[in-house]
């Protein structure tokens, strides 16, 4: 028979990471195209004994659990925001099964169709894919490196009337990029006078390459927390990035009638997350030196990106250019104008080695001749190896594009 979907599934959007990490499967491929975490620094035997101890508690660990998420788990996330300078309270969050379905939730309950919202370029693709579910009108905020630049941001917002700001200022996804903290102080002071929300997307923020104190900015939500007005950020965060992906815990804050609307279309969507995962969590943030693990994955993945970032230095291709992040799991590549990173793609997976072209992170006027490159999950040895089927790509996707000229 003939299905007729909805208005609504025919906007749906698929993941060019996700069909990526497809071409990849069962072949001898090095990626560097997934979000992935370095899987060999999973805290695996702490792993094991929270879950463990989650299951002799009681035998409620495995019945139904609140919408809102365990409570305990609840209270340890809130100490630890408040601690970093986002004081919350456990009414003021709700578990989610990743920050994605943070993300979702709350374009579900905010957003009509034509509504709309501001990002970056490039941006998060998956919240690119969810915005796109909900029919937003995706404007972009013109940026550089330090982040939205303050009178096109004013602009837009005065012209386009958005109901939602959404931004990742703390090593983007895709750019690994850092917005100032000026830029962050006048993008909080411009969406509280135009009565925009900002989502603050943050699931990178804590993997930091600088351990000196006063290193970084404050996030979005301390900025905004720091004064007496109501908050206009809402905060979204994970454990996949700072524990395991598995997990699939996540959470929002933001103020408490907020909380409670999306707590309403959570019981629609799942009733809640994962009870037991969120009781091995709560476990291990008690007995686990969580702060220290993350110190030391840290300190790996900044090892992982200068071995990176030396490969293609060396490399020297014409017209190469990319900034070393100060954390977080990417490094945005720009090539020479003249390739087109999607088309380059196929010769790159032919070498045995992916990447994700960067013309995917943009709502509008990508640039294509860029790519996201993932330096956390490959082993050190194999970067190298990695960085030279790149290069033996780009040589043969040069003389096809040659070739074909004449």
């Amino acid at each position: 028979m003939k299905i007729n979907f909805s208005t609504a599934a025919n906007h749906l959007g698929s993941s060019a990471v996700r069909e990526i990490l497809k071409l990849t499967q069962g072949k001898d491929i090095i990626s560097l195209a997934g979000g992935l975490p370095g899987e060999e620094l999973f805290p695996m035997q702490a792993v094991r004994d929270a879950y463990s101890r989650a299951l002799s508690a009681d035998t409620s660990a495995l019945q139904y659990g609140l919408t809102e998420g365990y409570a305990p788990l609840r209270e340890q996330i809130a100490a630890r925001l408040t601690k970093q300078g986002i004081p919350v309270s456990a009414s003021e969050m709700i578990l989610t099964t990743g920050s994605q379905q943070a993300i979702d939730l709350l374009c579900k309950i905010l957003l009509d169709p034509g509504d709309a919202v501001l990002v970056e370029a490039p941006t998060y693709l998956a919240a690119l894919q969810v915005l796109g579910s909900y029919r937003a009108d995706i404007h972009i905020v013109q940026s550089d490196g330090h982040g939205m630049l303050p009178d096109h941001l004013e602009e837009q917002l005065r012209q386009q009337r958005p109901k939602l700001l959404y931004a990742v200022p703390t090593f983007n996804n895709p750019s690994g990029a850092t917005w100032s903290k000026e830029r962050r102080e006048k993008t909080v002071e411009l969406c509280r006078r135009y009565n925009v929300l900002i989502l603050e997307d943050n699931p990178y923020g804590e993997i930091t390459f600088d351990e000196s104190p006063g290193a970084y900015p404050p996030t979005l939500a301390e900025i905004d927390r720091s004064s007496s007005s109501e908050p206009c950020v809402v905060y979204t965060g994970t454990f996949s990035k700072i524990v395991a992906p598995a997990l699939r815990t996540g959470w929002i804050a933001g103020p408490a009638e907020l909380i409670k609307v999306i707590t309403k279309a959570k019981q629609a969507a799942d009733l809640h997350s994962s009870a037991i995962d969120q009781r091995a969590l709560s476990e291990l943030l008690g007995f686990f030196d969580i702060e220290g693990h993350i110190r030391e994955i840290s300190r790996q993945y900044y090892s992982r990106m200068k071995l990176l970032s030396a490969e293609l230095s060396f490399r020297s291709w014409n017209g190469t250019r990319f900034h070393e992040p100060r954390g977080g799991m990417f490094l945005w590549l720009t090539l020479s104008e003249q390739i087109n990173t999607t088309k380059l793609l196929p010769f790159a997976v032919e070498q045995g080695v992916a990447f994700v072209p960067g013309e995917v992170f943009f709502s509008a006027q990508p640039l294509t001749n860029t790519m996201r490159l993932n330096f956390t999950h490959t082993p050190p040895e194999l970067v190298p190896l990695a960085v030279q089927r790149l290069e033996k790509a780009l040589a043969q996707y040069e003389q096809s594009e040659l070739s074909f000229l004449h």
